[in-house]
């Protein structure tokens, strides 16, 4: 069975090609959500201080990859302790959030924080929100797939080596 879940690391193009890469990800679509505007545009997000996430939404096939596999890797490839954005990207529309859909979903977000947290696997307090799932609007055309397009894009993200989940 299918399952989707959105998450927001920071620059969206960068979360999408690292997902992408990982088997079991059936599709990826990259957006925007949470903020307080319907439709926004790119531009918007960006000038506006509209407090929209850039965010991927994954498809993934559960018999493949399990949904808290899923939330492993997203904290291996951004800082989830950085409050303000990731890495050079400074803003409201980076930050770390996992958008939930259901009750099994946030229970599954909530223990893996909780334990990454106790195990203090990060030298800071985890500054990702979860969220209840508001409004995803889909990005434009040339934000999708927009490294597979661009290999030589701008690319902020990689899978840390140093960050261990493999006993969680």
């Amino acid at each position: 069975m299918n399952e989707e879940i959105i998450i927001a690391a920071g620059c969206f193009w960068g979360v999408e090609k690292l997902y992408k890469e990982l088997e079991g990800v059936l599709n990826t679509q990259v957006g925007y959500l949470g903020g307080k505007s319907s439709n926004p545009t790119y531009e918007q997000i960006c000038n506006a201080n509209t407090g929209h996430y850039e965010a991927v939404k994954i498809e993934f096939d559960q018999s493949m990859i399990s949904l808290k596999e899923i939330l492993k890797y997203f904290f291996t490839l951004h800082d989830p302790t950085q409050e303000n954005g990731q890495h050079n990207d400074i803003g409201d529309q980076y930050k770390s959030a996992i958008f939930v859909a259901n009750k099994t979903q946030k229970m599954i977000a909530r223990e893996l924080i909780s334990k990454i947290e106790s195990m203090k696997i990060f030298p800071k307090q985890l500054a990702t929100k979860i969220i209840d799932l508001p409004k995803f609007y889909e990005a434009e055309q040339y934000h999708q797939n927009y490294l597979d397009k661009n290999p030589d894009g701008y690319m902020c993200h990689y899978i840390s080596k140093k960050i261990d989940l493999s006993n969680i």
